[in-house]
């Protein structure tokens, strides 16, 4: 056991800190996993918006070299031939199968580039093959446009790409700015941000790729433009993942500018998906080029709560565990610090066992010594056996019911009255006033008590058989009181006994009283044989017997 509280000492000795340290050891592991798994999150959203941004562009970059392919395709062909018809561009345009490989785009389409003296001609011609009547918009003016690059074709033919046919592309400052960029390098060249025809007087934002047709000749002499008009949120929500979850992630497309960088402007927004205004998380950022021309695509997280849910239950779990562990190493510590009361009080009491053995060792050995002390002057004083035997059982009585006292206080601190008490009760019985005592209440020694008991026996029985006890109306006062902070004074005086004799034998009891009893007391005994009754004076010492304190101290350590 032992061992065991040992070992547990510095629970014992710390009862505050240790709970408090494992509690403040635990949350810290708890917060340390919390910001693990916050960062763990982070980085998968980080991830995932890579990832999409990725896919996004990959998807933009196909699309947009898809759309250029079948542009240098398309201008390859009607270069060679001699004129572009109905039936031609029909034709091309099935073949391109413009419903799957131009999702987002609004199709494919067809403009001569011509004068304006031709516009008449070319109104004329469209009104005859369309079927219905064909105007150049807006109307065309020699002194400001000495080119026009009007929509002829436009498939799929639709009500909206209706709405585009005969519209004067050449009028319009980037479409102009994008065709000649496109004649210039010979590639298709997108235009910059532009509301499309089709949208019939909307806002949405869009663009054209265009490509430049020239003649097979050697002048090679330029015959009109194929192009592709797109709407930027169609393309952009077509390149999308199918599982993009936009609740999620906000994504924005942003026109840059050429990509010579010689006339790039501020960036455009031009599409979006999701709430571009919702809070912002982790952003990802990529540039690509579609036709000659920079664009920027951002991919965000959505802002995310302060801790997930995942962070929320590990730090709830994590912040109960560390409370429990603080109520059970409190619970430990308590125990271990019982322990070691425990241990200490078992101690004491081995100390207070072996103190008791050499305190009764040494009460023994004094007990015998009065008893052959009793003995030997008793044999000498009497004068048969019988009365040996009488004045030795009086004396080991007297001795006894001392003994019992000190028994009953288990041999503390016993009263002055009840060793009076102890020896006169045999004269007190039946007696009316015969006996009296008074004084305050002192508390003796348990040598003092043995020796102040002999004392009183041996007075008691010589004014039984000779003094105040002898006779009716005979009376004993004892009185006692304080002679100072450690002593205490006792009055023995007898009345309305027989006359005393002043011609005596001096007897044992005489000798025990002046001798023992004062050899024991460390205080001389004033023993006077007066006339009208016998007078004593005892001093007796107050003191606490030291060997015996330790018993005090484990009554209260066991009351604690």
């Amino acid at each position: 056991m032992a061992d065991g509280v040992s070992r547990r000492s510095w629970l014992a000795s710390n009862p505050r800190t240790a709970p408090l340290l494992v509690f403040f050891l635990a949350a810290a592991i708890t917060l340390i996993s919390v910001v693990a798994l916050e960062r763990t999150e982070r980085s998968r959203d980080r991830i995932a918006a890579t990832r999409t941004a990725d896919a996004i562009t990959a998807s933009l970059i196909r699309r947009a070299a898809t759309t250029g392919a079948y542009l240098r395709a398309g201008s390859a062909l009607f270069g060679t031939a001699g004129a572009v018809t109905p039936d031609m561009f029909n034709r091309f345009a099935s073949e391109l199968r413009l419903d799957q490989n131009f999702r987002g785009a609004e199709g494919i389409g067809w403009a001569p580039a011509i004068s304006p003296l031709a516009a008449a001609s070319f109104e004329a011609e469209a009104s005859a093959i369309l079927g219905r009547p064909v105007r150049i918009q807006p109307a065309p003016d020699a002194s400001t446009r000495p080119l026009l690059v009007p929509i002829f074709f436009l498939q799929p033919d639709t009500p909206r790409n209706r709405l585009a046919i005969g519209y004067d592309m050449y009028a319009d400052t980037a479409r102009r700015e994008a065709m000649r960029e496109a004649v210039r390098l010979r590639q298709p060249v997108a235009t910059a941000p532009i509301v499309l025809v089709q949208e019939g007087g909307g806002t949405a934002p869009g663009f054209n790729i265009y490509m430049p047709v020239f003649s097979d000749s050697r002048e090679r002499q330029l015959r009109g433009f194929i192009y592709s008009p797109f709407r930027s949120q169609d393309l952009l929500a077509s390149t999308a993942p199918a599982d993009l979850a936009t609740e999620h992630y906000a994504v924005t497309l942003h026109d840059v500018g050429p990509a010579s960088g010689q006339s790039a402007g501020e960036r455009r927004l031009i599409a979006t998906l999701g709430e571009a205004g919702a809070s912002r998380g982790h952003s990802v950022t990529s540039q690509l080029q579609i036709a000659n021309r920079l664009y920027q695509l951002t991919v965000t997280n959505r802002a995310r709560p302060l801790l997930s849910r995942l962070s929320l239950l590990a730090l709830v779990v994590g912040l109960s565990v560390a409370g429990l562990m603080m109520l059970l190493v409190r619970l430990l510590s308590r125990q271990a610090e019982q322990d070691q009361q425990r241990l200490a009080w078992f101690q004491e009491q081995s100390s207070i066992r072996d103190t008791l053995t050499r305190e009764l060792n040494h009460r023994v050995k004094n007990t015998l010594a009065n008893v052959l002390s009793i003995i030997a002057l008793t044999r000498r004083r009497a004068a048969s056996l019988e009365e040996f035997a009488e004045g030795l059982d009086g004396r080991i009585r007297a001795l006894s019911a001392t003994h019992d006292l000190l028994t009953k206080s288990e041999w503390s601190t016993t009263p002055l009255e009840a060793v009076v008490c102890a020896e006169m009760a045999p004269y007190m019985r039946g007696r009316e006033q015969a006996v009296t005592i008074s004084g305050p209440p002192v508390e003796l020694a348990p040598n003092d008590a043995l020796s102040l008991g002999m004392a009183l026996h041996e007075l008691t029985t010589n004014a039984a058989k000779y003094g105040a006890l002898s006779e009716p109306g005979g009376q004993v006062d004892i009185r006692w009181e304080h002679e100072g902070d450690k002593l205490v004074r006792i009055q023995w005086e007898e009345h309305g006994g027989p006359p005393v004799p002043q011609q005596r034998t001096r007897g044992f009891g005489t000798d025990l009283v002046e001798k023992i009893v004062a050899h024991e007391l460390r205080h001389p005994v004033n023993l006077r044989f007066e006339p009208d009754g016998v007078r004593c004076t005892l001093l007796v010492p107050v003191r606490q017997p030291s060997p015996f304190a330790l018993r005090a101290a484990t009554r209260q350590t066991a009351a604690a």
